[in-house]
């Protein structure tokens, strides 16, 4: 039923002379599967079989029982709208075919396609109806993606010990959003609150002696958008709640969802225990304080393993899904960049944005410390002179940009690259601050533990980065959340909220930290603290991998693994387009085949990741059969190198990365 559902082949009805035979051919050559019907009885039993689209002449419809058609139709799920492409003689338009209107109530989502016809009009009238039929097939999967949310959040809402409601502000005797209703409950509720049959009530009916209290609490919660938590006595019941309030957005709703628990027993325990003894009193507090401390420290601890486990684990698909496109949109470059200069600067930019895609997969997992970071002494002048260029086309032309590091500036214990990141994304921060200009300096300068703004890293010698601007600067909430993973106060699709936090976690993998210091009107201060190297200082590739030479060899026999359909057609292409022959197979087990039978081959190239047998292992049994034979192992888990004993490449990857590993391979 799922194949059914998400079928992508084309139905053609056309019993009246060569229109299905041409029809169908066409559709072929276009790369689309068609199926040819002969009566619509069969086409409709095809459409029971799952289609994207059907093709159909208007004779097809005169000349049959089109009401078995429109009960199915009349029959489709929510989601489908059923895409019809009709062959007519007079158009589509009311004033050259009448019957126009009728088709197309009768078939609904209808283009009609006027004979005679260009194949190509044919051809893109048929892939848009395949578009279309996709984006049903997506909204599909989204509806049942949301009634299985539904009922996940129906059976928590059940079950789960504590109470919940949901409250409506409406107007009441004392003014706009003077009073609320109850227009949603758990079984829990009357447990905790000893209330019964609330839903539908008012407050002020509910408890009116106290009704202004919770209405005042819970409006604030609404207008400001700002969730809270806090205990108070239910005085109608005697009842300690623990409660926690944040609203339900869009605000037009007026509502409010409350958490809550009854903790009666514990209040009266702990007044009882402040009655007896008053000189515990602040012990308690303390450690209140310090739990409170721990569960944030934890809270963050699980928030960056929660994002580390995420990105570990979509690191080796997305990297998949790169190499092909990386790999198309270069052999596009090299072989149409010199022939269109409009064609080679798209190319070029699809290019840089493929390969910032693979950096930001490499921060992320930095971020959330999956990354395997490559520390070395590194030279800060160096690295902040040679990014001068880059740091000013990111800021623009409207910030001053002044630069002070000292010549006799301590190296650094750093993976350059990283670091690199880390201070383009505090410029880009302090950019966004200064929408109208401004200036940002850069100095660096030495410093013990003393004299640093934190003090949660060991005690040594440090460099402190100060990255200073003249923007709008933030206030303490906003400063004590800043470095939050995906907290932002930039609008939608102007920032993740990830930026800081990348910066953050790099820092402390790196054993130095972030601090960060503001004032509403007198700009941010971000200081970056690394600890002083003790080995000669080095520098590194820049941040954007750029395209090496080809190197000169011999043009090979290759065997090609990988069980990406879409990969190893790409990788094929590229090692062609290098100047290889390649024999590509989707399994170990083909591979194994091949070598078995006599296939001469002077490498062999293979994913590393595969159903059934693993590159390392094929690998190990093709040397068994060939020992001589160089193998190449391509990856796409992010995470440093993999300890094979075997020369690797990492997706996704130019064909000049490609090229070069070869090169060392045979090596």
């Amino acid at each position: 039923m799922i194949r059914a559902t998400l079928s992508e082949r084309a139905l053609v009805l056309a019993p009246v002379g060569l229109d299905a035979a041409i029809a169908s051919a066409l559709l072929s050559e276009g790369g689309l599967e068609s199926l040819v019907c002969s009566s619509l009885l069969a086409l409709i039993e095809e459409l029971d079989h799952g289609a994207a689209f059907a093709l159909i002449t208007e004779e097809a419809l005169q000349s049959g029982d089109i009401a078995p058609l429109v009960r199915w139709l009349g029959n489709q799920q929510e989601w489908s709208d059923f895409p019809f492409i009709l062959l007519t003689n007079r158009g589509g338009g009311l004033e050259r075919n009448p019957a126009a209107g009728r088709h197309l109530e009768l078939l609904g989502n209808v283009t009609f396609l006027e004979r005679p016809f260009h194949p190509t009009t044919l051809l893109s009238l048929a892939q848009s109806a395949l578009r279309a039929r996709r984006r049903q097939y997506e909204a599909r999967s989204r509806l049942v993606a949301l009634r299985e949310s539904e009922a996940r959040y129906a059976t928590l809402f059940e079950t789960m010990d504590e109470g919940f409601c949901v409250i409506r502000f409406i107007d009441g005797a004392h003014g706009p959003l003077s009073d609320y209703v109850h227009v949603q409950m758990n079984a829990a509720y009357e447990r905790h609150t000893g209330i019964d049959n609330a839903i539908g009530r008012r407050v002020r009916e509910l408890v009116p002696d106290e009704a202004d209290g919770w209405i005042e609490l819970y409006r604030d919660v609404l207008q400001t958008g700002k969730p809270i938590r806090f205990e108070r006595e239910l005085l109608a019941t005697r009842r300690h709640l623990e409660l926690s309030a944040f609203r339900i957005e869009p605000a037009a709703r007026n509502e409010v969802a409350v958490l809550f628990q009854d903790v009666t027993a514990r209040t009266r325990a702990q007044t009882a225990l402040r009655e007896l003894n008053e000189t515990l009193e602040r012990r308690v507090e303390d450690a209140v304080a310090e739990r409170q401390i721990a569960d944030e420290k934890l809270h963050q601890a699980q928030k960056l393993e929660t994002i580390g486990q995420l990105t570990g684990g979509v690191a080796h698909d997305f990297n998949n899904l790169l190499t092909p496109i990386t790999g198309a949109l270069d052999l596009l470059w090299h072989r149409y960049g010199d022939q269109d200069p409009r064609m080679k600067r798209l190319i070029n930019g699809a290019l840089e944005s493929a390969e910032r895609a693979r950096v930001l997969v490499s921060r992320l997992l930095g971020f959330a410390r999956r990354q395997a970071l490559e520390t070395k002494p590194i030279d800060l002048t160096a690295l902040l002179l040679g990014m001068q260029d880059l740091i000013r086309s990111s800021i623009g032309p409207a910030i001053r940009l002044e630069i002070d590091c000292p010549l006799d500036t301590p190296a650094v214990l750093a993976d350059a690259s990283q670091l690199e990141l880390a201070i383009l994304n505090l410029c880009v921060n302090a950019r966004d601050a200064m929408p109208d200009g401004g200036r940002l300096e850069i100095v660096t300068n030495t410093a013990s533990l003393t004299d640093l703004p934190t003090r949660d890293i060991p005690s040594g010698d440090y460099v402190c980065i100060s990255l200073r601007d003249t923007g709008a600067g933030m206030d303490a909430e906003t400063l004590s959340r800043a470095i939050e993973p995906f907290y932002t106060t930039k609008g939608t699709g102007k920032g993740t909220g990830l930026g800081l936090s990348m910066v953050h976690g790099l820092a402390a993998q790196l054993g130095g930290s972030l601090s960060l210091s503001s004032k509403l009107g007198a700009g941010t201060q971000a200081d970056l603290i690394l600890p002083v190297a003790r080995e000669t200082a080095t520098f590194s590739e820049p941040l954007i991998r750029s395209q090496h030479n080809l190197p000169e060899m011999r043009a090979l026999n290759i065997l090609l693994i990988d069980d990406e359909d879409v990969v190893r057609f790409g990788t094929a292409e590229m090692l062609r387009e290098i100047g290889h022959h390649v024999r590509d197979v989707a399994t170990a087990t083909q591979a194994l085949s091949e070598l078995e039978a006599g296939l001469q081959v002077d490498m062999m190239i293979t994913d590393y990741m595969m159903p059934g047998m693993n590159g390392a292992s094929l690998a190990e049994r093709a040397s068994q059969l060939k020992p001589e034979l160089p193998v190449l192992i391509v990856t796409g888990y992010a995470g440093g190198e993999l300890e094979l004993g075997l020369p690797q490449l990492n997706k996704p990857f130019r064909h000049a990365d490609l090229a070069q590993a070869i090169f060392k391979a045979l090596a």
